[in-house]
């Protein structure tokens, strides 16, 4: 059984850090790219970055590159996601996911998610 356990959200003030961790089970890290996706009260859910893990190659969106970076520590099958700069508009739902490699990383391709974890940013 796959399971994904985010955590690491809270309340931080902008221009603070946060690490958030996606611990991973059950999956073939040769396989598979985790990424994060965050939903914003009242709208959609917006994918943020994405690592490949048999490679380490990696997105970030244009709304976070140079801000937030993504990691795998495959030896202990945990992906993070380091947040910088952070600032009221990143306040959302944090949600970590896995896809097959070779889709497409959006939110219908993605084949097991975590549960959330919030993160608020306060002015």
């Amino acid at each position: 059984e796959v399971q994904l356990q985010a955590s690491g959200g809270g309340l931080v003030q902008a221009g603070g850090s946060l690490r958030l961790s996606c611990a991973a089970s059950g999956l073939s890290f040769d396989d598979y790219a985790i990424g994060w996706f965050r939903q914003a009260p009242g709208k959609g859910r917006e994918g943020v970055s994405c690592i490949s893990l048999n490679d380490g190659s990696t997105y970030h969106s244009d709304s976070v590159k140079g801000r937030f970076t993504i990691s795998s520590d495959n030896a202990k099958n945990t992906v993070y996601l380091q947040m910088n700069s952070l600032k009221p508009e990143d306040t959302a739902v944090y949600y970590c996911a896995a896809v097959k490699l070779g889709n497409y990383f959006r939110e219908e391709s993605m084949e097991y998610w975590g549960q959330g974890t919030l993160v608020t940013v306060s002015s």
